[in-house]
């Protein structure tokens, strides 16, 4: 039903300032730099190997503008909302309904491309509470046009998305419903004594969902926390971000075995951020 992590959305106030940081902690620029009328947004994607990152800003009136307002609102800039992608969004949407879930209709999307003049067409399928806990989150399938993909990644650049961290307090029930509902294959499940909750593990498209549960007695909530960026050289790219004057912690071996880390501490908009080499073993 579900077959990749398709994108993440980032909240911010200023598309320009958030660019410039982005094109310059990844190594890459945007492939597309565009708007959604409809919406009330302008955004600017980042293309990875296996998912794309995307910064929203308001630019007029409409949901994505109420969105991302109220977003920045209540929390600052930051992670907003993760996208799952499928190839048959009509099929998807069947498959939720005879498991007891409502939905509206099925909407169109459309995005125009400043720069090309390209458009590209997909089609959305918004998620009940039930089903986010309180994390934005929707389907999509994409139906005409592509995103470029860039000239390359440099050794000292970003080339994908490790994992995407979510904090929630409910360990079981987001089993249920990434597991169980959406079909994601749960690789590993674990409690942490040292921090009194579980780690899980969901891969799909070469990635992870790594998600920490601490039990409590409030609301169920899930929400977005990190990101943790795979690069080839850890060190050319501590260098490089060095140069650009960003804040990044000296390297250490990580706590996956033959990893090495560091963490950038400035100009990510609120995103805790990893950087992580995987080393030959």
């Amino acid at each position: 039903m579900i077959n990749k992590l398709d994108h993440l959305i980032v909240s911010v106030k200023n598309i320009a300032e958030a660019e410039k940081n982005y094109s310059k902690l990844f190594g890459t620029n945007p492939v597309w730099r565009g708007e959604h009328k409809e919406l009330g947004t302008i955004n600017s994607i980042f293309n990875f190997n296996n998912t794309y990152f995307e910064l929203l800003a308001a630019n007029g009136e409409g949901l994505g503008a109420q969105l991302v307002t109220k977003t920045i609102e209540e929390n600052g800039e930051g992670l907003t909302g993760i996208v799952l992608g499928t190839e048959d969004l009509e099929n998807s949407k069947n498959q939720l309904s005879k498991k007891g879930f409502d939905f509206g209709s099925v909407s169109q999307g459309e995005g125009l491309d400043f720069d090309s003049g390209k458009i590209r067409r997909w089609k959305n399928l918004f998620l009940p509470d039930k089903l986010t806990r309180g994390l934005f989150t929707f389907l999509i399938e994409h139906t005409e046009g592509e995103l470029p993909e860039p000239e390359s990644f440099p050794t000292s650049s970003v080339h994908k998305l490790d994992h995407v961290v979510i904090n929630t307090n409910d360990p079981d029930g987001f089993i249920d419903v990434y597991q169980n509902i959406y079909g994601l294959r749960l690789a590993l499940d674990q409690t942490v004594e040292k921090w009194g909750g579980r780690m899980l593990f969901f891969r799909l498209n070469h990635t992870t969902i790594e998600v920490i549960g601490k039990n409590d007695d409030n609301e169920t909530q899930d929400k977005l926390w990190g990101l943790a960026w795979d690069v080839k050289d850890l060190e050319a790219t501590h260098k490089r971000l060095e140069k650009e004057g960003f804040e990044i912690t000296p390297l250490k071996e990580g706590r996956k075995p033959n990893t090495l880390v560091a963490t950038v501490k400035s100009n990510t908009h609120n995103i805790p951020t990893l950087l992580i080499e995987h080393l030959a073993s």
